[in-house]
């Protein structure tokens, strides 16, 4: 899902084809490489979006001894669909790490109702966290899982904690404007 919201993101600022969108990718930072995405992947999401309706070639660029430039455009379709998706993305993501394309096409979208899906996540952990800390009164502890069961209860402890402290943030953030 993220490749197609990059995309129709590009494409909602111009016209566009997959290979130029790849050199983008690929400097300065490698992110291509770095996201594991190849030129295959991008075209067969071109692809994808087209038959969707949500992409429409518009132009082929011709150039002597290369291969044709298929241009697209977003269509109507895909411009409400493109919110749609980053919607998505925010309620199906488990991390921040998971919600960086949306964060960066947040122009997109409406951002209270992006605030409202965080806020509702963040709600589901802490009620989540304290069901799950309830059972731990009736876990035995014994002298051999003892070590275990305190290494184990630290780490999804400063774990959870982080990820609310993190959201809590990005909330703020998109709140306040500042992302």
């Amino acid at each position: 899902m993220s490749i197609q919201i990059f995309i129709l993101s590009k494409l909602m600022e111009d016209n566009n084809y997959p290979y130029k969108l790849k050199k983008q990718l690929s400097k300065p930072i490698p992110l291509d490489e770095l996201g594991g995405l190849t030129e295959s992947k991008l075209y067969y999401h071109f692809d994808s979006l087209a038959k969707k309706g949500l992409i429409e070639a518009v132009e082929i660029i011709k150039e002597e001894n290369r291969p044709d430039k298929q241009v697209y455009a977003i269509t109507d379709e895909g411009r409400q669909e493109l919110s749609n998706k980053i919607y998505q993305l925010f309620e199906d993501a488990d991390s921040i790490n998971e919600m960086v394309i949306g964060i960066a096409t947040l122009k997109y979208v409406n951002r209270d109702k992006v605030v409202e899906i965080l806020e509702r996540k963040v709600e589901n952990i802490k009620v989540r966290w304290g069901t799950a800390k309830r059972f731990e009164s009736k876990i035995a502890k014994d002298k051999d899982n003892e070590k275990l069961m305190k290494f184990l209860g630290s780490y999804f402890s400063k774990s959870i904690d982080d990820k609310i402290y993190w959201l809590e943030k990005l909330i703020n953030r998109i709140q306040q404007g500042e992302i």
